[in-house]
């Protein structure tokens, strides 16, 4: 108990469950839609890109999250875009921009001709390196968020059915955007608590316990939500027992949920 008073009075760490809380909450809300529409390629795509802008910005000695937001996107809606467009499938749009991204990510940090650890707390995830305007820049886009819940039932009603949406008029294609945009918001937000390498599990593993416990879509919601704070909070409380990473201790803490879901849901 001594040992957990502890851990919640020290800065670095409330500062940590504050991020872990708000990333919680963004990834896993939109992490249904990435579930129900099979886009779970296209969160590990988007997670490479945000690689691209992370490493824009320590090349341009600016703030990485600064620029990874307006470059992810950029992405995003290009994949979307592509998709729409051509006759190339969804994972074949992922596949290009990934690659281009990751490309341009590594040729940004080889043109940085001096060292930096900033690129490792990036990949891997930190909770050292979340900072007060992380802080800010979290809370603000979870604000802004908040803006796309009026979208939820039509965006909900696509994701279950796409083909019977489209006949009664849903803006299907524009909502697709939405979507790319937000994914990438949230790909974004999580970074510096999870880690690029781990973010997609990030975004899928909450909704799919979710999913497998779930009647309605409203349902899996929330249960998504649910499952995202509480792995994000008990995945720091074990990194911090531990001595172990703390974006893999949130993964793991998630990866746990959705084998008790898995196990509720057979039994």
């Amino acid at each position: 108990m001594a040992e957990l008073f502890e851990l919640f009075s020290m800065p670095f760490m409330q500062k940590a469950f504050l991020a872990g809380i708000l990333t919680g909450y963004i990834a896993s809300f939109y992490g249904v839609f990435v579930v129900q529409r099979g886009l779970s390629f296209l969160g590990s795509g988007l997670a490479h890109a945000a690689f691209g802008g992370v490493a824009l910005g320590i090349l341009l000695d600016l703030e990485p999250l600064y620029i990874s937001i307006p470059f992810t996107i950029l992405v995003a809606t290009g994949i979307t875009y592509v998709k729409q467009k051509s006759i190339l499938g969804s994972d074949t749009a992922v596949g290009i921009f990934f690659s281009l991204s990751v490309a341009l990510g590594i040729i940004f940090l080889s043109l940085k001709r001096t060292l930096t650890t900033d690129a490792f707390s990036y990949l891997f995830g930190s909770v050292l390196s979340v900072s007060n305007a992380d802080l800010v820049i979290i809370g603000i886009l979870t604000i802004l968020s908040a803006a796309t819940w009026p979208l939820w039932g039509r965006i909900a009603y696509a994701s279950l059915d796409r083909e019977m949406a489209k006949s009664e008029k849903v803006p299907v294609k524009k909502d697709d955007y939405i979507i790319a945009v937000i994914l990438s918001v949230s790909i974004v937000v999580s970074i510096k608590l999870v880690g690029i390498i781990l973010i997609a599990s990030f975004l899928v593993i909450p909704a799919a316990s979710a999913r497998m416990i779930s009647s309605t879509f409203r349902q899996m919601t929330l249960l998504s939500v649910f499952f995202g704070i509480l792995g994000a909070f008990s995945g720091l409380i074990l990194s911090y027992i531990a001595d172990l990473p703390a974006g893999a201790s949130i993964v793991l803490f998630q990866s746990g949920i959705f084998l008790v879901t898995m196990l509720f849901r057979k039994f």
